[in-house]
């Protein structure tokens, strides 16, 4: 049974990860423990008492809204297809002020004001949908293994819970919709296997988070059995997961996995991250940001995963109070949770808001 405390968690743990390492994203471990003190940022920082969101937490609004334009529509087109149509929309917010003058939008994202700001857009994912979005993991629109894929694709995880969809198909799907903009297989292989991890924790209440990062990656070397870059992605996630039950402090175990600017070292972070606080949100984000890299992407990830496998309320209340746009955030997840994949007929206030031709 899909579970609507699963669905929140994933989507606010992801922005509330998203939002405390945005403040940080581009700062050195030793300015950002000079800011904040030994244990790095921990809080989020408030502007006009609002913790900023950054592109991926807007990237992964716009995933989940096309997937459920597609149910809306009918599945008139694939999935890629519809989640591409909302990168675009999201293109626009990121290039036009509110509203976007002649611009007939798919996604009732373009509703809100709020998301018409630039919060540190990826150049890959900004010059790839400019382009057209239209990459597959078959015909890489280019070379890049950037995070920006990865970062945005848990709603697909989550969506294809409890469905007639084969996991095989719903992990390709998040590869698929990675290499919308990014073509290099590292690029887009991460996506396939956060995908199987956040299905799996909606599935397997019981199964242990390291079990499921197992059989996730497993899944990887079976969809992508001649890849050239699997072997060397395999024992990246099995560092991750052997580093998560050594006695080292995180920062030099996160040294050893990279620092997350590209998809790979991304997941990576956060699967350790997730891992050796798996019975605590706050600790586990706080982890995941604290670092030199891309902190607000391995935040993210790190804040679906254990979001997820932890719930909503298992969310510290300041990392919800602040967070912008938490109720639109939660108001997609229960939708997610609501309407599944299935075609929906009948429910005309889901039609209104997803459905193109009643948008027009």
């Amino acid at each position: 049974m899909r579970d609507i405390n699963t669905f929140r968690g994933c989507l606010v743990g992801g922005a509330a990860g998203d939002a405390l390492g945005y403040a940080v994203e581009f700062m050195k471990e030793s300015e950002i423990f000079a800011r904040y003190g030994k244990n790095g940022i921990t809080e989020f920082r408030l502007r006009g008492g609002v913790a900023h969101i950054s592109d991926d937490t807007q990237m992964t609004l716009f995933t989940a809204n096309g997937l459920l334009n597609n149910t809306a529509d009918g599945h008139k087109v694939p999935y890629t297809k519809s989640i591409a149509q909302c990168y675009r929309d999201w293109y626009v917010t990121q290039r036009e002020k509110f509203p976007p003058f002649g611009y007939r939008p798919s996604s009732w994202l373009m509703e809100l004001p709020e998301l018409y700001s630039t919060r540190a857009p990826g150049m890959t994912c900004l010059s790839a949908i400019e382009s057209g979005a239209d990459g597959s993991v078959e015909h890489p629109i280019n070379t890049s293994k950037g995070c920006g894929g990865v970062m945005r694709v848990a709603p697909i995880g989550l969506y294809f819970s409890y469905s007639d969809m084969s996991f095989d198909q719903s992990d390709m799907l998040g590869a698929q919709a990675a290499a919308l903009t990014h073509g290099h297989s590292l690029g887009n292989i991460p996506a396939a296997v956060l995908v199987h991890i956040i299905r799996r924790i909606c599935e397997k209440k019981n199964m242990p988070l390291d079990i499921i990062v197992s059989e996730a990656v497993g899944s990887a070397r079976r969809l992508f059995p001649d890849n050239s870059h699997i072997a060397y992605f395999t024992e990246l996630m099995e560092k991750a997961v052997y580093l998560s039950g050594q006695e080292l402090d995180d920062i030099s175990a996160i040294h050893r996995l990279g620092e997350g600017w590209v998809a790979e070292e991304t997941l990576a972070v956060a699967v350790y991250c997730a891992l050796k606080y798996s019975d605590n949100f706050e600790k586990a984000i706080i982890a995941a940001v604290n670092h030199n890299g891309d902190s607000d992407s391995t935040g993210a990830v790190t804040g679906n995963i254990l979001g997820a496998y932890l719930g909503f309320d298992a969310i510290p209340e300041k990392f919800r109070t602040s967070l912008e746009l938490c109720d639109v955030i939660i108001e997609i997840a229960d939708d997610m949770c609501r309407f599944g994949p299935e075609s929906i007929e009948g429910f005309s206030a889901f039609e209104r808001k997803y459905k193109a031709e009643k948008r027009a």
